[in-house]
């Protein structure tokens, strides 16, 4: 899988793929990950990316241009990426959503900062929109990395044990997967449910379904 962030903070986004999971899974080749400076496409003497708002008001805008200038030039190598502007009024992310992105060759991720991006962006720019939530970051920034996060640990051969991404929270709306134990079997009087420790495998399973969380 191919992943473009756009940002005007790239080593803001880069640290975090050179580790854990997001490392092994370039070392594979099974993730690329190119990082986009926004000013680099800017028009500006010195590099501005942003302007007042039309209309008055606090903060500054994300301007268009600079922004379609670097869409336009990832879609000269890179045709079919599905772009996706992380913004306060997208849609909420879920793990559906995790897995029905994780099914694309490329995509491409728009942070945005300062007040907020120019409208036409998401109009005319952007496949799709994308919230993390009903709350406020300083930029997309974060927003980008876990999504990304969340759809790589889906590609084959990532995760060391096939079954760790088939079995977990929210593959179901509202599911949460049962607790977990590992070893010592008891810590400071705290001991591991009696049916982990059984051997049967039966009181096990009926055990983590009890315990699995189902919210309606």
């Amino acid at each position: 899988m191919q992943i473009n962030i756009l940002t005007i903070f790239p080593e803001a986004v880069e640290g975090y793929f050179q580790s854990s999971i997001m490392k092994r899974a370039q070392q594979q080749n099974v993730l690329t990950l190119t990082t986009y400076d926004i000013r680099s496409y800017s028009t500006s003497k010195h590099g501005n990316v942003d302007d007042t708002p039309y209309g008055g008001g606090a903060g500054m805008v994300m301007q268009v241009e600079p922004i379609h200038r670097a869409i336009k030039n990832i879609k000269t190598k890179d045709k079919k990426t599905h772009v996706i502007l992380l913004s306060a009024k997208g849609k909420r992310y879920t793990q559906r959503d995790a897995d029905r992105l994780s099914a694309y060759d490329s995509l491409t991720f728009i942070c945005g900062r300062y007040e907020g991006i120019d409208e036409r962006v998401a109009q005319h720019i952007a496949d799709e929109e994308i919230s993390l939530g009903d709350f406020v970051l300083t930029g997309g920034e974060l927003g980008a990395m876990t999504i990304s996060d969340s759809i790589v640990r889906l590609l084959p051969e990532v995760l060391g044990n096939s079954q760790s991404a088939v079995h977990e929270s929210h593959k179901e709306p509202g599911y949460t997967e049962h607790p977990h134990y590992t070893k010592p079997e008891t810590y400071n009087g705290w001991s591991v449910p009696s049916e982990l420790l059984s051997g049967d495998h039966g009181a096990i399973e009926k055990w983590r379904k009890k315990n699995s969380n189902k919210k309606m």
